[in-house]
């Protein structure tokens, strides 16, 4: 009788033991699937997030190519306004077409694009102390046209990757390192910008210097 009670308490334990290792099991086949589940959901954001990433930035280069777009077309009405060619016809047209001119001007500035680099601080001092470097150049413009224009040819040159066709600015190469990447290729716009304009600056004082040669020889011709 005993015998029975000991052998039936040991199949017990034996039953018991059995159901705590499937309920065991079952619990950690039911992490093990939702840590499964977890990690593909978390898998499948990751490269979402990716995809955005790449629309994103392509997002940013098309809005920088419109404020690229904007700069010139800008530029390129305020050449012809101040062309020689405008210079060369009768009052009614060039006030027809400076009319025409303005219009277009002030269509293109309605557009507002803006995209807003982020920068760190030293970034941030690095593009005040770059933009200080070019001003003054600028600033002094009319009273030098050719010694601005070789030392805005020696920044432009510390921008480029191409061989310089004359020497660098080393300081102001060390301050555009410092400065962020999209300032870097904003500085190097601006630089090519102001160099076209002082080459057809010089075009037009060479030309009219041309004419005023041609007018006197014309007067002494005349003369004798």
């Amino acid at each position: 009788m005993a015998q029975a009670k000991i052998s039936a308490k040991a199949s017990e334990g034996a039953q018991q033991q059995q159901q705590q290792q499937q309920q065991s099991g079952g619990q950690l086949r039911g992490r093990f699937y939702r840590s499964t589940s977890m990690a593909d959901r978390s898998s499948r954001l990751l490269e979402n997030l990716d995809q955005l990433e790449l629309r994103v930035e392509a997002f940013r280069d098309a809005a920088s190519a419109m404020e690229q777009e904007k700069e010139t077309l800008l530029e390129m009405i305020h050449n012809i306004q101040n062309s020689q060619d405008m210079r060369h016809i009768s009052e009614g047209e060039r006030e027809e077409l400076n009319l025409t001119a303005n219009r277009l001007m002030g269509r293109t500035l309605t557009v507002e694009v803006s995209v807003e680099t982020i920068r760190n601080a030293q970034q941030q001092e690095s593009l005040q102390h770059a933009t200080k470097m070019i001003d003054e150049i600028v600033n002094k413009l009319l009273d030098d046209l050719e010694d601005a224009k070789i030392r805005l040819m020696s920044l432009y040159g510390a921008c480029t990757s191409d061989v310089p066709a004359g020497p660098i600015d080393q300081k102001f190469q060390s301050v555009v390192i410092g400065c962020a990447i999209e300032d870097q290729k904003k500085i190097k716009r601006r630089l090519e910008t102001l160099l076209r304009n002082l080459e057809n600056s010089e075009k037009s004082i060479t030309l009219l210097e041309h004419q005023k040669s041609s007018v006197r020889q014309s007067c002494n011709s005349k003369q004798d």
